[in-house]
């Protein structure tokens, strides 16, 4: 079972785990990410990187390092940087590129790596594991707003994700609770990889259909099926097909613990806009704020007062 840290205190809205990469192994903390698949770490030489606690990963200075081939059939798994960079040599690198929805990007070479974590499952005696030769990528050129983070431990349901790489371990399975951000420090967020026979007998635990994506293997999000909002206990006038995944990937809705707000298309995102303010009474609206609009002044107001929010799947 592995604790996860929230980034509250750094300035973020994701979620880290402790991840000892390398031989011998040393610690990185991993933003946790449901919603892709790649693993990769900020790697030296570090031509363009953000800002991270710690040293960066040097391949050098590990002896499990290896290199994927431009030639392997591994290489295939992911994107190559654009234009496409053909392989000269038998013995070249397989390089990647990786674009995430919000414009963040890394770029660099495709490799294999020891991972240590607590990978235990409930059922078994708690100890960390070594996972050898992890697909991962080595980022030489990384942007975004990955604050305080070394990389990101993907957890999607493509080919690459760290937990389809453990299948052989633990089947694709494992189960996460996160934590109001805001919680007591001693309240901390987990991650069980495998079966959790006590929390699948727990009486008050609901299900949920994961639905389909598009007909590729590699597609890595989680979609659900949404079938009704509710705001301050008004159940809202919002077309069931607007929550509808079409049988190309269009649309759907999917589960994404690294990405810190809930997004919702249109016509959807009016009809609960419109809801919450009617039902919010006398906080000031801060103007030109329209990244979260509504945005509402609580200053000195000790118990803020809000409509309760519900989201009810099918």
């Amino acid at each position: 079972m592995a604790t996860l840290e929230s980034g509250v205190t750094l300035g973020s809205g994701e979620y880290f785990m402790d991840v000892f990469i390398g031989t011998p192994p040393k610690h990185y903390s991993l933003i946790l990410d449901t919603g892709s698949d790649l693993n990769w770490i900020q790697c030296v030489p570090c031509h363009d990187c953000f800002e991270q606690k710690g040293p960066y990963y040097d391949p050098k200075e590990s002896s499990s390092f290896r290199d994927i081939g431009c030639h392997d059939p591994r290489c295939h798994l992911v994107s190559s940087p654009d234009p496409p960079q053909p392989c000269k040599a038998e013995n070249q690198t397989c390089p990647y590129f990786y674009w995430y929805g919000d414009s963040s990007n890394t770029t660099g070479d495709f490799a294999l790596e020891t991972f240590t974590v607590n990978l235990t499952s409930p059922t078994g005696k708690s100890e960390f594991k070594k996972v050898e030769n992890v697909m991962f990528g080595c980022g030489h050129w990384n942007r975004g707003l990955f604050h305080g983070a070394s990389g990101l431990l993907g957890l999607g349901r493509g080919p690459l994700s760290f937990a389809s790489q453990l299948q052989s371990l633990y089947g694709h399975s494992f189960s996460y609770c996160l934590v109001d951000r805001n919680s007591d420090t001693n309240v901390s967020s987990k991650l069980i990889f495998g079966e959790d026979k006590d929390l699948l007998n727990h009486p008050e635990l609901n299900f949920t259909t994961l639905v389909g994506g598009k007909e590729n293997p590699a597609d890595t999000f989680y979609y659900v099926q949404i079938k009704s909002i509710m705001v301050g206990g008004e159940l809202l006038n919002i077309p069931e097909a607007t929550w509808n995944l079409t049988s190309d990937g269009v649309g759907g809705t999917i589960v994404d613990s690294g990405t810190t707000l809930s997004y919702f298309a249109e016509p959807a995102y009016q009809i609960i806009r419109d809801a919450f303010v009617k039902k919010v009474k006398g906080y000031p609206v801060v103007k030109d704020f329209p990244i979260l609009d509504p945005c509402y002044n609580v200053s000195g107001v000790e118990k803020i007062e809000l409509p309760d929010f519900g989201i009810l799947f099918c």
